[in-house]
C-alpha cells in the first residue's frame, strides 16, 4: 500500500535574499568610490549576481573574498584584498536598507491561512539581528521560529542548522518545506538533511527540477499543497 501524502506542518524561509532584500547597489557602489572604484551601480549588480552565483555555500566564510571578486568584476581591473577588507568594513558599518520583496508577505500570510507554521533559518549574525530585520519589515509576528548561524554556532549548508530548526518547531523532516534562494546553500543543503525543496531563483526560468525552481514566492503555497495532495487554489503556471 503507498504511503500517505506528507502533511507539511511548518514551512522554513532563508531571510536575505529570499523575504527580503538587503541588497543597495546605488549605497555600494558610492562607498566604493570612496576607495577610489568606478563603474555604474548596473555593473555591481550584474557583478554580484555572477559571484554569487559562482560561490555559491562558501560566501558566508569567504566574506572578504567574495566582495574582492565583485569589486574586481565590476571595476574591470584587479582589487585589491587590502582595499575589499576596507570596503566590507565601510558597509558593516552603514544601516542596511532591508526592503520586503513584494511577494513575501503574501506568500506568508496564505501559508498561514492554511494552517501551517512558519520558521526562518538564517546565516546571520545573530538570532536577534535576524528578529530585528523581520520586524522592521514587519513580518516578525508571522513567524513561529527564528534560528539563526550566530546564535546555532553552525551555519548553512550544514544539515546540524536545519535539524536544530525542526527541532525548535517540533516537526519531522517530513512535515516541513524549506524555500531559499541559493542553489547549494539553501536548496541542496534542506534537501541534503532530508527537508523537501524549491529554489527561488528570481532571475530564472524555471526550468530547473533538482531541486524545483521557482521565480516567485508566490508560487510556494501551491508548491506545498501538491507536495501533500491537497488541491491548489489557483491554477498552477505551466513549465
Amino acid at each position: 500500500m503507498a504511503n500517505p501524502p506528507p502533511q507539511i506542518r511548518a514551512v522554513f524561509f532563508d531571510l536575505g535574499g529570499t523575504l527580503v532584500d538587503e541588497r543597495d547597489y546605488l549605497g555600494w557602489t558610492d562607498t566604493a568610490r570612496r576607495h577610489y572604484l568606478e563603474f555604474e551601480p548596473d555593473d555591481l549588480a550584474h557583478a554580484f549576481r555572477d559571484v554569487e552565483s559562482e560561490m555559491d555555500g562558501v560566501i558566508s566564510d569567504h566574506f572578504v573574498e567574495f566582495w574582492q571578486k565583485v569589486l574586481t568584476q565590476a571595476a574591470q581591473h584587479e582589487v585589491s584584498l587590502a582595499t575589499a577588507t576596507r570596503f566590507t568594513e565601510d558597509i558593516h558599518r552603514q544601516r542596511a536598507p532591508y526592503r520586503l520583496f513584494s511577494d513575501s508577505r503574501r506568500c506568508l500570510e496564505e501559508l498561514r491561512e492554511d494552517g501551517r507554521r512558519l520558521g526562518v533559518i538564517s546565516n546571520s549574525n545573530s538570532e536577534a539581528s535576524a528578529r530585528r530585520v523581520l520586524d522592521q519589515t514587519g513580518i516578525l509576528e508571522l513567524f513561529d521560529t527564528v534560528t539563526s548561524s550566530g546564535t546555532e554556532g553552525v551555519r548553512k549548508p550544514d544539515p546540524e542548522i536545519f535539524r536544530r530548526a525542526l527541532a525548535r518547531a517540533k516537526v519531522s523532516v517530513h512535515e516541513a518545506f524549506y524555500v531559499g534562494n541559493l542553489l547549494k546553500t539553501d536548496a541542496l543543503a534542506a534537501r541534503a538533511a532530508g527537508i523537501p525543496s524549491v529554489w527561488l531563483h528570481r532571475d530564472g526560468v524555471a526550468f530547473n527540477e533538482d531541486p524545483p525552481e521557482v521565480t516567485s514566492l508566490l508560487e510556494v503555497p501551491n508548491w506545498v499543497r501538491r507536495l501533500e495532495g491537497s488541491p491548489e487554489k489557483y491554477p498552477a503556471r505551466r513549465r
